[in-house]
């Protein structure tokens, strides 16, 4: 009985662990400060991570499983300067 109630114990306590180490999804849209057009091929970083993308044709990007601790977005372009938003 006793070996039943610490498996049990066990088994919540791992999952809790797992739905409090949750992740979500960011989207966004790259533009061009200057001309207001969609920046092509912007790479997309989550800082401090490796998690990264880059933007489509629309200037569009989206990025999956970033940690919900994750506060900056780092963006980058040939030619352009590095943001951090």
């Amino acid at each position: 009985m006793k070996r039943k109630l610490m498996l049990l114990l066990t088994c919540l306590f791992v999952g809790i662990g797992l739905v409090t180490a949750q992740t979500q999804k960011v989207t966004g849209v790259v533009i061009s400060e200057e001309d207001g057009q969609p920046v092509v091929g912007a790479s997309v970083l989550v800082k401090g991570t490796t998690v990264g993308t880059i933007t489509d044709i629309d200037g569009k990007f989206t990025l999956s499983n970033v940690p919900s601790s994750a506060k900056t977005l780092q963006v980058s372009y040939i030619g352009m300067s590095t943001q951090d938003v």
